[in-house]
């Protein structure tokens, strides 16, 4: 892998690069869309081209957990399983055990649970879930490591933070030894820096994880219900210990404007599984803010949802796709999900070209203020 800075705004720390990987090139920064399942929801891979989507996220604790990942391995990888065959990456599964396991215990070896399908005890450890994303052969597999909740103590979260930093020590021997591939290259790996909201273990998390040297790195435990002036202060407690030659990764995260304010600090790539959630859900991202496309000001509506949607979108009214929805019928979810996806798309590659043409903070601003002057009708 090689990530190589294109262009660096003046007055903020956001920056466009272009990331190379076995599967191919990504331009930062970029929003990758959620395929928890080996799948973005109600949507088939060649519309992800359509949309211009470069790199997608897999899910390791439910591709673990069905089908099985000698499964995905021996029919070609997530990629060749799924048939998407530009970059993807893989989480750790820490997050899933966290949010969606019973009886869940966490030691030094890792994390005993019963999962959410069955209900059968469960052991995840640092090594298998490398060795799982290496069956899965994604071409970016991140740390196992362990999300604290919100709130915590500090005492908890330096306690937290330790364990994830042993376990990105072992993480590291794993890989060390066994080399995975993905495609024809080898696999990337990012450690992912912890420590809650408290700025002194941000900056540990960072310091540590860069003497392991990793291929990059992402901010974790942010959007676990914390404020957002908090999330924000997360971001800037730790990107200033991180390496400028390498990508960085916010996990998890966000609303249009917070992506905006992410790239200002200096972060290269997002996902969230927001846009096609809220989707299934009728509302659809606009220039205006969010709209909820079942609503009855939109029963007789001849406007395409947005004014600035992608064509696959634009031709059917507001009204029509509020008849979707009031009927249930699935081509409601198949538009507002590709919809949302193309909007957040294109954010971020405003967010490139404003960034080359040193136009970023015009375009940020701009942004922000129409988006955010409405209130969600």
């Amino acid at each position: 892998m090689s990530f190589t800075v294109l262009a660096i705004d003046s007055t903020t720390s956001a920056r466009c690069g272009r990331l190379e990987l076995p599967h191919g090139t990504v331009e930062t920064p970029i929003f990758m869309p959620v395929g928890t399942q080996g799948t973005v929801k109600t949507l088939h891979p060649a519309e992800l081209e359509l949309l211009g989507a470069q790199i997608i996220l897999g899910n390791t604790y439910h591709l673990w957990l069905r089908p099985g990942h000698e499964l995905i391995r021996d029919l070609g990888g997530l990629h060749g399983f799924s048939t998407w065959r530009k970059p993807m990456l893989t989480d750790s599964g820490g997050f899933q055990v966290w949010s969606l396991a019973k009886l869940r215990k966490i030691t030094e070896e890792g994390v005993r649970f019963q999962n959410h399908l069955d209900g059968r005890k469960m052991l995840l450890t640092p090594e298998l879930s490398m060795e799982i994303q290496a069956a899965l052969g994604s071409d970016i597999a991140m740390l196992f490591d362990e999300c604290p909740p919100y709130p915590c103590d500090e005492a908890y979260a330096a306690k937290s933070l330790a364990l994830t930093s042993r376990w990105a020590a072992r993480c590291k021997g794993w890989v060390t030894e066994n080399q995975p591939r993905s495609g024809e290259g080898a696999q990337q790996h990012f450690g992912i820096v912890q420590g809650s909201i408290y700025a002194d273990l941000r900056e540990q998390s960072a310091r540590e994880l860069v003497a392991l040297d990793f291929d990059g790195y992402a901010i974790g435990g942010v959007s676990v219900g914390e404020p957002e002036h908090e999330m924000f202060r997360a971001i800037e407690n730790a990107v200033p210990f991180l390496p400028h030659d390498k990508p960085r990764y916010a996990m998890g995260l966000g609303t249009p404007p917070q992506i905006l304010e992410m790239i200002a600090r200096g972060v290269d790539l997002f996902d969230c599984v927001m846009p096609t959630r809220i989707a299934r859900h009728g509302m659809a991202v606009t220039l205006d803010g969010p709209i909820n496309i079942k609503n009855l000001i939109h029963a007789q509506d001849p406007r395409p949802v947005c004014e600035s949607a992608h064509p696959h979108v634009a031709e059917f009214s507001r009204a029509y796709l509020r008849h979707l929805f009031r009927a249930g019928e699935i081509l409601g979810l198949r538009l507002l999900s590709f919809h949302n996806l193309h909007f957040y798309l294109s954010l971020v590659a405003g967010a490139r070209h404003a960034i080359a043409a040193g136009e970023f903070i015009a375009f940020k601003n701009s942004f922000i203020q129409r988006y955010t002057r409405t209130q969600s009708q």
